[in-house]
């Protein structure tokens, strides 16, 4: 089954290259979606994939890479509309 998220990431998440670790992980998985910088400071990472994988994902977002501290994240499930065809940072 496709499952689509939203994961909201806070903490230091900004400035150490998180997206581009995310961006890496989500090819290695397979996992298609986006991730941007918000403003106040979290990280908004949109994935889309087959059910497990997403879960893999959001296990790794909750340690993020060696250069981040994560605090807290918040998952969403958004409609899977298999639109997306690669990952990509904003």
């Amino acid at each position: 089954m496709i499952r689509k998220v939203k994961i909201l990431v806070s903490g230091r998440v900004q400035g150490v290259y998180f997206r581009l670790f995310t961006q890496n992980k989500a090819k290695h998985f397979g996992i298609k979606g986006s991730a941007k910088n918000l403003a106040d400071g979290r990280v908004e990472i949109i994935a889309e994939a087959e059910d497990a994988v997403i879960e893999k994902f959001i296990k790794w977002c909750n340690k993020g890479p060696i250069t981040a501290r994560v605090d807290r994240v918040e998952v969403t499930e958004l409609p899977s509309d298999g639109l997306l065809t690669t990952f990509e940072i904003k």
